[in-house]
């Protein structure tokens, strides 16, 4: 099954931040990938802006050094790529403060096409940045800007943002990007709901006993320390991408597959969660583990009380999910990098086998890192004589398995969502009343822990997390799903 390549009108992509470690690591090997791909017509140009002082050629040698590093072997790529992508590349030192280097930006604009900057740099600059690109008249009915999470660390913050980049921009320019919701697996969540007759009846209170969703790595904090002591697990994963994770798997079905459309059912979901009982939130911190530090240790604070580790029991206040919960956990420094939704569907009605038979659920899981797919647990027959021993086995849909090697050639999340932002496809973007009812949600959670000064729970490295987290689900009966890879 041949991969599609639909090839884009050329157009100018300028990265703010563009000799940045997001810059490297993700935006450039994406745009180059694209590029490699056949996806970027002749007469596109990406053009990096920053502080550093740089000429067109140094950073086309920065580029290619990225590439080198953060790409791989470039086997899918004819020979000779890589100089032919720093053709298309040029650099523009500027202040985003200032005015150095803005009139230089601005004639190297072509007028007629699409133009997306991408705001690859702290939230603090989005103001800025997007004020200055009025001023020098490069804001147009065809401009979008791309804007990184952290999208503010609360409420009155996201909404200060919002009023920034809206005194500049309409909404519909606006692309809050999440690289969770670029995630193929992510999308095809919304083709296994809406795409297929056997599964929508099912997905409600009257079969789902109940929702995992986990997101778990391996990683510590490493050097970025200071931030994530602000943040902490709750700021950093659970208001955005595990919220967008409950998002899709609780909303409605859509009139249609719109961007408006979606993201009002998505806005739905966050303005029906219910409060949450502190007694259904677990909150930890990783330990020193041989040559590794602890938590206290990478972010050079003994006293400090944020978490690494979160685990909540949530609701959905709606016909469709009342009484079934959503438990949602992710940290660092866990037993293994994995992260996945399990659907848990309650037990058949009447077992009409023995009491030896045991307990069976079928569970659906969505796999979306590392090996994405999806399992279906059912239950048959063990085979062989013995009587009627049931066992679960899953009906397993590894996407390199079933769809060949077209399968590994997928584009990645930034791949994917920068070439929507070019389209103009926002269906995988947050948009902005759905960032401020995230917050609205998180923020009184987060300030009842602050104002009690509760201490997280300690956990050892290469774990679980906290014991405390597995009695969250003990005493309802349940269990989590093991942490594996």
């Amino acid at each position: 099954m041949a991969s599609r390549i639909i090839p884009v009108d050329p157009f100018d992509l300028v990265v703010f931040g563009g000799t940045g470690d997001l810059a490297r690591r993700k935006i450039l090997p994406a745009l180059f990938r694209r590029f490699c791909a056949g996806q970027m017509e002749e007469g596109t140009r990406i053009i990096g802006a920053a502080r550093s002082d740089m000429d067109d050629a140094e950073y086309r040698a920065f580029v290619a050094e990225a590439l080198i590093e953060f790409n791989g072997d470039h086997s899918g790529c004819e020979p000779g790529t890589i100089t032919r992508f720093q053709q298309i590349l040029s650099y523009v030192t500027l202040d985003a403060r200032g005015d150095k280097g803005w009139g230089e930006l601005a004639a190297k604009m072509h007028p007629g096409r699409v133009r997306a900057f991408y705001f690859s740099v702290g939230p603090s600059l989005f103001g800025d940045l997007a004020l200055r690109l009025h001023q020098h008249g490069m804001a147009d009915h065809d401009t979008r800007i791309v804007v990184e999470k952290p999208f503010g660390r609360d409420l009155a913050s996201a909404r200060a943002l919002n009023k920034a980049l809206a005194d500049h921009f309409d909404e519909s320019q606006i692309y809050r990007i999440d690289h969770y919701l670029g995630k193929e697996t992510v999308q095809n969540l919304m083709a296994l709901r809406f795409g297929n007759m056997l599964f929508e009846p099912l997905w409600n209170s009257h079969y789902v006993d109940h929702i995992q969703i986990t997101v778990a790595e391996t990683v510590g904090v490493g050097g970025r320390g200071d931030y994530y002591d602000r943040a902490g697990a709750m700021r950093d994963m659970v208001q955005n991408h595990l919220m967008q994770l409950l998002c899709l798997i609780a909303m409605e079905p859509p009139a249609k597959f719109d961007p408006d459309a979606v993201r009002d059912e998505k806005l739905k979901v966050i303005r029906a969660l219910g409060e949450v009982d502190p007694a259904q939130i677990v909150r930890g911190q990783y330990l020193e583990d041989e040559d590794k530090p602890g938590y206290l240790e990478h972010v050079e604070n003994p006293k400090s009380l944020t978490e690494s580790f979160i685990a909540l029991k949530l609701h959905v206040i709606n016909w469709r999910w009342a009484g079934t919960p959503f438990y949602v956990r992710t940290g660092k420094r866990l037993k293994a990098r994995t992260s996945e939704i399990a659907v848990v569907f309650k037990e058949a009605p009447h077992n009409i086998f023995d009491q030896d038979s045991g307990r069976h659920r079928n569970i659906l899981t969505i796999r979306l890192q590392p090996n994405e797919g999806i399992d279906l647990d059912v239950t048959i027959k063990e085979p062989g004589p013995g009587g009627m021993r049931l066992v679960d086995v899953p009906l397993d849909m590894t996407f390199t398995e079933a769809l060949g090697p077209d399968a590994e050639d997928v584009p990645d999340a930034y791949e994917r969502l920068i070439m929507d932002v070019v389209r103009g496809n926002q269906t995988l973007f947050m948009r902005g009343d759905e960032v401020e009812a995230a917050w609205a949600w998180t923020d009184p959670i987060v300030a009842a822990w602050e104002e009690r000064e509760d201490k997280p729970l300690s956990y050892e490295t290469g774990s679980s997390g906290p014991d405390e987290a597995l009695a969250l689900m003990h005493k309802d009966g349940r269990k989590w799903r093991d942490i594996r890879a």
